[in-house]
């Protein structure tokens, strides 16, 4: 098993509606927005010190929280750039009495009642995939990946988050990741050739903002955790501002399980 389980039982601490996107956060640290009615996706990167946490979901009406943690790969580059993942989340449902601590070595499970909620279903499959179940409130995925750099002999664990069902989480959920689960309006201009080889740049309207965007190739591992699918994505870059409301260290948290 990629993780070791550990249920715990303990008084601690994810709604209407229908989502339009399918949000994730896979890479270092990557976010997309899948829009399947418009098919097309929207990305933007974040970067931070390792130990910076990031507020990704919240809905102040069911108490449902993703917060995630920052972690750097193990050696840093000759130029000095460090290429930063997430390496764990705290993920709270303060309504159903349940919080989960997931990191690449273990996976923690605490819920109010003495025995184990029926409403709660936990998957973890062998190739480090674990599906989360809350019924009638959110059902989402994590996988854990092990980048591996052959030429240095290294490799880097860390973890990806993809949301299956957001629908029944309240309209006032946000966050990094939340304030796009009731999708996002766009209009795209001015498709031209851009600087990269077979690259297209255009010109996104977008929350009142206008911003140059690149066609970029991102990695959807949801269907397949080991080689995963690429999706195009317009990617914005200056870490998504413009796209996000506000700015990314808005959304910074000073610890994992941060309640509302």
């Amino acid at each position: 098993a990629c993780a070791r389980q550990v249920l715990t039982g303990g008084s601690h601490e994810a709604t209407a509606g229908p989502t339009t996107s399918s949000p994730t956060f896979d890479g270092d640290p990557h976010f997309m927005i899948e829009l399947p009615d418009k098919n097309d996706a929207l990305c933007f990167n974040i970067n931070d010190k390792p130990g910076t946490i990031f507020s990704l979901v919240r809905d102040p009406k069911s108490g449902f929280v993703v917060n995630g943690k920052i972690i750097s790969k193990k050696k840093v580059a000759l130029d000095g750039n460090v290429n930063t993942y997430f390496g764990r989340f705290g993920i709270t449902h303060q309504n159903l009495g349940v919080r989960l601590d997931v990191s690449i070595q273990d996976i923690s499970v605490f819920y109010n009642n003495n025995s184990f909620p029926s409403f709660f279903h936990l998957k973890l499959v062998k190739n480090c995939s674990l599906t989360v179940t809350l019924r009638h409130s959110v059902k989402f995925r994590v996988i854990r990946h092990t980048k591996v750099w052959k030429r240095r002999h290294d490799h880097q664990d860390y973890l990806g988050f993809y949301t299956l069902d957001s629908q029944h989480l309240s309209a006032s959920v946000h966050g990094l990741l939340g304030q796009f689960y009731r999708g996002v309006v766009f209009e795209l201009t001015d498709l031209r050739p851009g600087e990269g080889q077979e690259k297209l740049d255009a010109t996104m309207y977008v929350k009142g903002q206008r911003l140059n965007v690149t066609r970029h190739w991102q990695k959807d591992f949801n269907k397949d955790v080991k080689n995963g699918e690429s999706i195009a994505c317009w990617f914005v870059d200056n870490e998504g501002r413009g796209l996000i409301d506000g700015t990314a260290s808005d959304y910074t948290v000073s610890d994992l399980f941060t309640a509302i």
